[in-house]
């Protein structure tokens, strides 16, 4: 047992130094295999107590429960900075059995989640051995009761599972397993926003606190701001429906029309304008939808699509960037990688516009409504792996070089600047849906600051081709809301 005091003195002499420095009981070294090296020198060489598996929550903090969590989190390779969750947080098992017959306040669950505490630890490289562990430092910790809000967000996906769990075992009787595996593949995407559940069935499943909302949370604690909206959300169902209704007030204006209507002041209006424009229509100020708090916490990213007066793409969608030190860490298995958790726990507010013609300027594009998208196991299974399995082959096997871009005829494509067009032999557009392109100002080599296997590129993000969004929206009318209903890919 601690009190509150005691415990922030003994964290606060722990933070900036590296794990190996407070491992004074050497768990590091001790041999056993251990998936949380760092939250075992904590509770056992910081906090002095031995690893304790029980269901209820770790340590007495002045008489209150209180579970630990370490936490590791890595600099964010986005172009907005700040730090990203290592991974998801794991807070107790979906037992099927007990689950039915809880209520949420009284449940194991919130019994472990209601007080936490992280202790956030800097992943700054990838290992492969317990002793490398000891490199990272220990960056902070902080206290988390989850205020109101926070707390409905929760109860609404606990509730979600349970209710889900219950229609289960009242439809299939005699054999409820075998609908199970549904639990952690049909509810995350659909209809939780802050939880997800993993593994699947047979492997026994546990809820965790989404990577999305555990990179909000962190980020919060170290300085980040985030833009309140006026308006409340308790479920991604909520934010589609405000989705319909800005829909009605505002499809078939131009840009340039809702520019002006939302009061932003553009001499030349252009697509990286529009998520600003959509965050005014809800009432927010920031520039981004990725400094807007509740699309944090729903794990939901804002990307612009122009169609064609046909239904045609303009162009490919650019979705995430990759972390290429986990691609090629052969001991990440895809199933728990970033790669893989980017597609499986976001979604995709597609702001559709339509363009009056080729060429014609941003501007005059015309606003059509939104599509809240999500990807599929299937999608998953069948477009995303295959990408990461053949990234990481390059990797591993050092077969990644860099080609140069060749004209029709064979000869060598040159940019403006003189230098020869090259690019890595990462998967293309043409290999599949999902494809790397890499992002730069120009083709001075000092924008080409990824460095991966000795070879200088540019940044890589994960791409879909344009043709497989329009071909999904395209089965829908124009002249209908286009924010209706989640679609999945």
């Amino acid at each position: 047992m601690f009190s509150k005091s005691e415990l922030e003195r003994i964290l606060t002499d722990a933070v900036g130094k590296r794990v190996a420095e407070v491992d004074v009981k050497g768990v590091l070294g001790s041999g056993l295999r251990n998936k949380g090296y760092v939250g075992a020198v904590i509770e056992q060489s910081v906090l002095g107590y031995p690893a304790d598996n029980k269901r209820r929550p770790d340590l007495l903090v002045d008489g209150v429960p209180v579970e630990l969590k370490t936490t590791g989190i890595r600099r964010s390779k986005s172009a907005g900075g700040g730090y990203e969750a290592k991974e998801p947080v794991s807070v107790t098992a979906v037992r099927p059995g007990e689950i039915v017959h809880e209520e949420f306040d009284t449940s194991a669950f919130w019994e472990k989640c209601a007080h936490l505490l992280f202790v956030y630890y800097l992943y700054s490289h990838k290992v492969s051995s317990p002793a490398e562990y000891g490199d990272f430092a220990i960056k902070g910790f902080e206290f988390i009761d989850f205020d109101d809000e926070d707390k409905a967000l929760i109860e609404h996906d606990w509730t979600v599972v349970r209710d889900f769990i219950r229609e289960i075992q009242s439809e299939y009787p005699q054999n409820p397993e075998s609908q199970y595996p549904r639990i952690s593949s049909e509810l995350n995407r659909h209809q939780l926003a802050v939880l997800d559940t993993a593994p699947k069935w047979p492997n026994p499943p546990r809820f965790r606190l989404k990577r999305q909302f555990v990179t909000l949370i962190a980020n919060k604690y170290f300085g980040g701001k985030f833009d309140q909206l006026p308006t409340h959300y308790s479920s991604l169902n909520e934010l589609e429906r405000e989705c319909q209704r800005l829909t009605r007030i505002y499809s078939g204006k131009t840009m340039r029309e809702l520019c002006t209507q939302l009061g932003i002041e553009r001499k030349t209006v252009s697509k990286r304008d529009a998520e600003m424009v959509v965050v005014r229509m809800f009432g927010g100020i920031a520039k981004r939808m990725r400094d807007v708090e509740i699309f944090n916490k729903f794990s939901v990213i804002g990307r612009t699509f122009v169609l064609t007066k046909d239904g045609r793409k303009t162009e490919d969608m650019k979705l995430f960037p990759i972390d290429f030190d986990e691609v090629g860490d052969e001991s990440v298995a895809f199933e728990d990688s970033a790669f893989r958790a980017n597609f499986a726990d976001s979604s995709v507010l597609v702001i559709i516009f339509e363009e009056p013609g080729a060429g014609r300027p941003f501007s005059e594009n015309v606003f059509k409504g939104f599509e809240l998208l999500s990807f599929s196991d299937a999608f998953i299974e069948r477009e995303v792996r295959s990408v990461f399995e053949k990234c990481r082959s390059l990797i591993v096997n050092h077969e990644l070089r860099i080609e140069p871009q060749l004209r029709k005829d064979g000869t060598q494509r040159v940019n403006r600047n003189g230098q020869p067009r090259e690019a890595p032999n990462w998967p293309k557009a043409k290999d599949g849906v999902v494809f790397l392109r890499g992002t730069g100002m120009n083709s001075a080599p000092e924008h080409k600051s990824l460095v991966v296997n000795g070879l200088y590129m540019y940044p890589q993000n994960l791409w879909i081709r344009g043709a497989f969004i329009a071909g999904r929206l395209r089965n829908l009318s124009m002249d209908q809301e286009l924010s209706r209903r989640h679609r999945e890919l």
